[in-house]
């Protein structure tokens, strides 16, 4: 029986964000794509992810879905046999970062929404890739199916998540903090402090990359977690 690897999607992404990874991973795991889309707080995120999860899988979240993965290992570390957290942070929103996110839910509850992916993109991938289709079109196209609804609720539930670089500090399974280079959000240097309070972490860092690691490298980020699922 193949092993579960559960993948969580970020902020106005969808199973779209892992389909390379969901593919590359086939042959060696049962792959499932957390919904992040029905709640407006990372616990109760965490909990529906648990209750639609076997009773032990191997857990990767990006950006807000690793705010998740982190909820599940203070909610059921047991259940967690490896753990890889991709561009994504410990520490709680800075005053200025809720601002922000304050400013975009009120931009979507006065109609518009459809820009706020295009607003947020130059943040959210290399220079270079702004101008390719398949990673623009991608990140576009999963923000209009996750749809207003959705991103108020994401939001809400990130401007509300706890600071926890000490609970890192209980983790013991194996576990990968992954990042590119050029992430602008949660740049290397945050990986760096996530690791540096693992018991058992390591830090790869994906070359030519921002935020959106898995549709901007997707070859690397698949090969990273193939790697990381045979880990014992």
């Amino acid at each position: 029986m193949k092993p579960t690897v559960i993948l969580l999607p970020g902020l106005l992404n969808d199973a779209d964000l892992w389909r390379h990874q969901t593919d590359s991973l086939a042959d060696m795991a049962t792959v499932m794509v957390g919904d992040l889309t029905q709640d407006d707080s990372i616990p109760a995120m965490a909990r529906r992810v648990l209750d639609a999860a076997p009773p032990r899988f191997s857990l990767a979240g990006l950006s807000m879905g690793g705010y998740v993965a982190q909820e599940i290992m203070r909610q059921a570390p047991q259940r967690v046999e490896r753990l890889a957290l991709v561009d994504t942070a410990a520490r709680a929103d800075l005053p200025e970062q809720s601002e922000r996110r304050r400013a975009l839910i009120e931009q979507t509850r006065a109609g518009g929404f459809d820009q706020v992916m295009p607003s947020l993109l130059p943040a959210l991938v290399h220079p270079d890739h702004l101008a390719v289709p398949a990673i623009r079109d991608c990140a576009l196209a999963m923000a209009q199916r996750v749809g207003p609804d959705a991103f108020i609720r994401q939001q809400t539930a990130i401007m509300g998540r706890p600071d926890g670089r000490e609970d890192l500090r209980r983790i013991t399974c194996p576990t990968v903090v992954l990042v590119g280079r050029q992430d602008t959000v949660t740049p290397p240097k945050v990986a760096e402090e996530m690791v540096g309070n693992l018991s058992s972490g390591r830090l790869i860092i994906i070359e030519d990359c921002g935020h959106l690691s898995a549709i901007e490298r997707p070859q690397a980020v698949s090969a990273v977690l193939r790697t990381w699922l045979q880990e014992r």
